[in-house]
């Protein structure tokens, strides 16, 4: 019997335009920062959601600066990175919950980067039980809450991302 599995939002992804732009080189600009699912924007970084989430409240902390490796980051891009996945993992902890919070950073495509040529750390929250039948058999992952809901539920937690990460 063959599963179905109603995951809408893949569409604008298979049938979309892709970007010729690096999707992590924003524009100064915040008035598209919903669109894009970015949640707060520090001196030297940002928080945006990921698109195509492993998990619902799946956030990426980026440097603005477009860069490749950790080497290539100053050492006031490096504090702030580090400031924002604290303050990512305090506001993920109070919005969503989790039981547990993966994090993690791949350096090249050869490490799994999708998006080899500027760095971002991934951060995805997790709940006992999220990786369920359909993740280990099916090889299907289920996210139940769209975007922009998770957004929305979010973006008060990150008022005081730039005052916090740059100070």
């Amino acid at each position: 019997m063959v599963e179905v599995l109603w995951a809408p939002w893949r569409m604008d992804y298979i049938l979309g335009p892709k970007p010729d732009a690096c999707v992590f080189c924003l524009p100064e600009d915040t008035h598209d920062d919903r669109e894009r699912l970015v949640l707060a924007r520090g001196r030297h970084t940002f928080v945006i959601m990921n698109k195509f989430p492993y998990n619902s409240g799946h956030l990426m902390v980026t440097p603005f600066r477009h860069a490749s490796c950790l080497t290539e980051l100053t050492p006031e891009e490096t504090l702030e990175l580090t400031r924002g996945l604290t303050y990512c993992t305090k506001a993920m902890q109070e919005a969503m919950r989790p039981q547990g919070i993966n994090i993690g950073l791949n350096l090249g495509e050869a490490a799994g980067a999708g998006i080899a040529a500027h760095l971002h750390f991934q951060m995805v929250p997790r709940w006992n039980g999220d990786s369920s039948f359909m993740a280990v058999f099916g090889e299907t992952r289920v996210v139940p809450q769209l975007l922009l809901s998770t957004y929305d539920r979010l973006l008060p937690f990150f008022k005081g991302y730039h005052a916090t990460v740059t100070s």
